[in-house]
């Protein structure tokens, strides 16, 4: 099952996103606390949803966290997913997908024209499975991102 996300979800995906920032290599990154997380998607101006994909029995077994973004070409907004995840045991089991219908029904009912991502060129069995749905990757296109030090070097 597919729902939006809960204020009592906020711990699971919180342990969630640690596990994956430790698949991806870099457990010292995930530094968002389970306040920041609450305050993110519950406080007086959420900017970032989540949708959470619960087992039979009310467990919490992955996440999907985006906010919506804006084409300038389209004129419309769109999706952009920050993170999904799905922990290991229950991988296989349908519930990325359908965090990814859920989000996809979300355009299509919005009018949103986009749904988009990244996701990191060595993840080959996480590729296989986006481009298994359709996707496809933007080879054209490079992410660029300023963080710590040099963002704040700019910012003067």
């Amino acid at each position: 099952m597919i729902r939006s996300a809960e204020v009592s979800d906020v711990p699971a995906i919180h342990t969630m996103i640690r596990e994956l920032a430790a698949y991806e290599k870099v457990p010292h990154e995930a530094r968002a606390t389970e306040e920041q997380l609450r305050e993110a998607l519950f406080g007086a101006r959420p900017a970032v949803f989540a949708h959470v994909a619960v087992t039979e029995d009310g467990e919490v077994v992955g996440f999907a966290v985006w906010f919506l973004s804006f084409s300038t070409w389209r004129g419309v907004h769109g999706i952009y997913l920050e993170d999904l995840y799905v922990r290991t045991g229950v991988r296989g089991g349908g519930h990325g997908k359908a965090l990814l219908r859920e989000l996809a029904r979300t355009c299509v009912e919005r009018g949103y024209e986009r749904l988009e991502w990244s996701v990191l060129n060595w993840n080959a069995p996480t590729i296989a499975f986006y481009e298994a749905l359709g996707a496809r990757p933007q080879e054209e296109w490079s992410v660029y991102r300023l963080t710590d030090g040099p963002l704040a070097e700019l910012a003067v």
